[in-house]
């Protein structure tokens, strides 16, 4: 492929290498990174409130060991301030000067990629779910890894745009099906058989599939589209909804594939969002949900997470599309879920937090307009209950916090003030203005009077 081609990134030498940690994933030799606005676990990009670091999760999993050192990072290295991604993974706010530190103890702890051109790429999202989720029709994780070792291993794929993602459903009920992916699969069964559905630049929740592959060709049929999309995209494609623009483009990529694509299922599969106590699939399990308010963690809830994990659990942790946290195999949940809420995560939803997201606002970055996590906790405390619609604070049209359109965006207009928008089908954008400049108080006064019904997630 020419280096004139879509996703061909120049590469940078980091100051000093990084080793490898015995026992961990290679956490690579390699010292080559590459330029770009994203910030990764080896590139720290510089914010209002200091430099970020992102921790890209395989599955959203961690180990407790993992949170402990993401943690000690955080409170040595950082401002304290952990945030919970709406793709599952964990980013570090407020880094000083000592960089290189913070990020020799994420390598340490085995949290890096197996080569350092990979760390960007590894963008494959699952249920937080997966492999324990009662109505699952398949365990997903096994063909993550798959994904993600070609992902952090071949160089060809490090050309991709740190955006570009896959979707893996193996049919959990608890998923989350809104994120636009580049490419999802969705399991089902036909014939009694398991397969994949498969769509490209949508997501499972909302658009048809385009075809179907037996269920071992899961990994071939991921290789098979990014491979193609590299080789067919432009400077300008950089995701795959830019490729597949024109008419008739989407029918000619899926024959590129040199895979036999089946018809794709009808449905579209069905998911939802439970906080609490639920039940695994393996008897006499539970896993518990969890949301972090408003995205951030702080290294005490995280840390304490940690220990009930090792403590109830089996030593892990999962991170959840909704900036929450998971924790499963859990034989005795009750005081477990106690002893989170005692920490600070939501875990029931008639906290009106549990309806708001919020992105870091003028307090972390100099695009926002105003305050909104610290405003998101204001109107939080006008309203009685859990909020009558879920509602999204940004600070700019950039919508950084939200993958999808919410029922209720409060968009900034200045310091305290915000433009309300509805979500309205076929309506771009946030969705239709209902009111501008409103105050808080105002804004809580016209978010009750809304009813609860066709609008609410």
């Amino acid at each position: 492929m020419p280096s004139a081609k879509a996703g061909i990134i120049p590469r940078l030498t980091l100051a000093s290498g990084f080793s490898r940690v015995p026992g961990a994933p290679l956490n690579t030799t390699s010292n080559v990174v590459r330029p770009s606005a994203c910030p990764g676990l080896l590139r720290i990009v510089q914010a209002l409130d200091g430099g970020i670091c992102r921790i890209k999760l395989a599955g959203g999993e961690l180990h407790a060991e993992q949170a402990d050192a993401v943690a000690e990072a955080a409170e040595r290295y950082a401002g304290g301030t952990i945030e919970a991604t709406n793709r599952a993974n964990l980013q570090i706010r407020g880094i000083g000067d000592r960089q290189q530190s913070l990020i020799d103890c994420l390598l340490q702890a085995g949290l890096g990629p197996r080569e350092a051109a990979g760390d960007d790429v590894r963008n494959v999202m699952l249920s937080p779910s997966a492999g324990i989720d009662p109505e699952q029709v398949v365990d997903t994780r096994p063909l993550a890894a798959q994904i993600i070792h070609s992902l952090e291993t071949e160089s060809r794929f490090h050309a991709l745009s740190a955006k570009f993602a896959v979707q893996l459903h193996g049919g959990e009920r608890l998923a989350m099906l809104d994120h636009h992916h580049d490419l999802w699969l969705s399991a089902f069964k036909r014939d009694g058989q398991c397969m994949w559905a498969f769509g490209l630049a949508g997501c499972p929740g909302s658009d048809p599939a385009v075809g179907a592959v037996p269920f071992a060709q899961g990994h071939a049929l991921v290789v098979a589209v990014l491979q193609r999309f590299l080789e067919r995209a432009r400077p300008e494609h950089t995701r795959m909804r830019d490729l597949l623009a024109g008419a008739d483009a989407t029918q000619a990529f899926l024959s590129t594939l040199g895979l036999p694509v089946d018809p794709a299922p009808l449905d579209k599969p069905l998911a939802a969002f439970k906080l609490g106590i639920q039940p695994q699939r393996q008897p006499g399990l539970s896993f518990i949900s969890t949301l972090a308010p408003l995205g951030r963690l702080t290294p005490v809830m995280l840390r304490g997470a940690a220990q009930l994990a090792r403590d109830h659990g089996n030593g892990t942790l999962r991170m959840t599309p909704w900036q929450g946290l998971l924790l499963p195999d859990l034989c005795d949940p009750e005081p477990v879920l106690q002893a989170l809420a005692e920490l600070g995560f939501i875990t029931g939803p008639q906290q009106p937090l549990a309806a708001m997201i919020a992105c870091t606002g003028a307090s972390g970055c100099a695009k926002g307009l105003a305050d909104t996590k610290a405003d998101a906790v204001r109107l939080a405390a006008l309203l009685p209950d859990r909020a009558p619609l879920s509602v999204h604070f940004s600070g700019c049209p950039r919508s950084c916090a939200a993958a999808h359109v919410a029922p209720a965006t409060l968009l900034a207009s200045s310091a305290g003030h915000y433009d309300l928008y509805l979500r309205a089908a076929g309506t771009p954008g946030f969705g239709t203005l209902a009111a501008r400049h409103l105050s808080l108080d105002a804004a809580a006064a016209l978010l009750r009077d809304r009813s609860r019904s066709d609008t609410h997630d």
